[in-house]
Formats: C-alpha cells, structure tokens, sequence
C-alpha cells in the first residue's frame, strides 16, 4: 500500500511547500486539485508544467492524479458537449504532462433520468479514452453526487469498456449512499484505480476530522480492499498496466470547511492510523 494526500486539504499551498509535506509525512504521492484557485490547473504553460514535474522528481514523490471539475453524466447542449470534451481533453494533456497517473473526472448527473445520464457519460468517457491511451493516462470516475455508490458507477463503466477509464472510490460517498464497503469493493474491483479515504463527525455533519476520530468506516473499507476479490492485498493498476501497487488518497475537505483543523500536523499521525488499520486486517 502506498500513501497521497490531496491538496484540497492545503489549499493554495505552494508546489514545493506541499513536497516538503509530503516528504515529512511519509507519503509517496499528492492528488493535486486542478483548479484555477491552485498553483496546478489545466491553464498552466508548458514551461511552468515542466518545472512541477521536476519538482515532484527531484522530491521522490508522485503526482498520483490530476482532480479535475469536469462532470460527464450533466445535461449539456451541442455547445456544452463541445465544452465538455475540451475540459477532459486538457485535463488528460496536464496529467500526462506532470507524468501523473490518473484524471479524476465527476458524474454530475443531478436529476437527470439515470438511463440517460449514464448513457452520456459512458459516451463522453468512451470518447476520451483513446486520447487518455496514447497519453498513457487513465480516466477516473469518482463515487460522488448522482452516482455516489459503487453499484451506480459501475453501470456507466461497464459499457464504456476500456482499460484507460476506471473508477475511483471516494470512501464517504459510498457510505452516504448506504452501500457496505464489501459491495463496493465488488462493484468497482475490475476498473479500481484509487481509493480515497476521509473520515467526518457524522453522516449529518460532514465536517472533517482526524482519520479515524470520525464516523466513517475506515476499518470496513480497508477489510474489503484486503480480502476482497482481487486477492490479499490490492493491486490497482497504474496507467500503463503495471500494478505498481493499490494507493491510499486522504482526501480532507479543508477548502469547503475552513474551520476544520489544519492538515500538516495530522497527515503523519493520519498514515499511521492506516497503517495500524492495515496492519490489524492482515494479521
């Protein structure tokens, strides 16, 4: 198992700043959060995309996925289609150019009839998947808003049928959708790129916390990583196909809740929790 965080815990937060972190903390990898209030988003030049990317090299640190804004499953016009397809397009160029593995895309559906929602998701990742191929970058689809649930991505997934489209697990949604870790687990094991963690108060307040201070069922999910069908431990396979091991993202919502304790001085004790969790599955 190895171990990111996102930036959307430190937001704003300098490249290098985030690297010094990172190293301190013992995490081999950071989700940086592709938006225009970040140092990292899709109107970065070129010049400024290299130097990112040497700054993770020279640190020993990956940049694990580019989270990109951009939701497949909303209704959208010829116009926005076109829109649509630009954003993921840029997104998989940065990912590709920072050398990072994964885009995280939304599903975004809203209210939507599902059957028509999913169908135009499954097209426009369908769409973009060759592109993610030759770039060597893989597409995920994160467990959120109208598809919070491993059951309800799966069912975009599965027609679109490409190695370079998957899925990512956001831990919380799912257990919002009432949906036990071991049936998601199941649902996304055979597209599973990542799996992002978080804890909060309560189903209620959402408001994060500590890992393991909180009311989300991180001792479950990890159980259902370890012993699930992709054998003991998981194998999540990177971009190119070489199942450079299963990665742990934490994921704390410090942007949306600025009143929640700062990130640095929990990210060490937080990879420890994990890793105690871990270890207690395994024995």
């Amino acid at each position: 198992m190895r171990w990111a965080f996102s930036t959307l815990g430190v937001p704003g937060m300098l490249v290098a700043d985030v690297l010094r972190l990172a190293t301190r903390a013992g995490y081999q990898g950071v989700e940086l959060r592709a938006h225009a209030e970040e140092p990292v988003h899709p109107l970065l030049g070129m010049r400024e995309r290299a130097a990112v990317r040497g700054q993770f090299a020279d640190a020993g640190v990956e940049v694990l996925a580019v989270a990109g804004y951009a939701r497949v499953a909303a209704a959208r016009d010829a116009a926005g289609e076109e829109e649509l397809a630009h954003e993921l397009s840029e997104l998989v160029w940065l990912a590709a150019d920072l050398g990072a593995h994964f885009v995280r895309v939304f599903p975004g559906g809203g209210g939507r009839p599902a059957a028509e929602a999913e169908a135009d998701a499954a097209r426009r990742l369908a769409a973009v998947a060759p592109l993610a191929a030759e770039r060597g970058v893989r597409v995920l689809l994160e467990t959120h808003d109208s598809h919070r649930t491993g059951a309800a991505a799966a069912r975009i997934l599965g027609p679109v049928g490409h190695r370079h489209i998957g899925a990512l697990w956001d831990v919380l949604h799912s257990w919002l959708g009432g949906e036990e870790p071991t049936d998601t687990h199941a649902a996304l094991a055979p597209q599973l790129g990542y799996v992002q963690v978080k804890d909060v108060v309560s189903a209620k307040d959402t408001t994060p916390v500590p890992l393991g201070a909180g009311a989300v069922p991180l001792g479950a999910v990890l159980a259902a990583l370890v012993r699930g069908a992709q054998g003991p431990a998981p194998a999540f396979e990177d971009a190119d196909g070489r199942g450079r091991g299963g990665w742990l993202c934490w994921e704390y919502e410090k942007r949306w809740y600025p009143q929640a304790p700062d990130l640095p001085d929990l990210l060490a004790p937080g990879r420890a929790y994990l890793q105690r969790l871990l270890e207690d599955t395994t024995t």
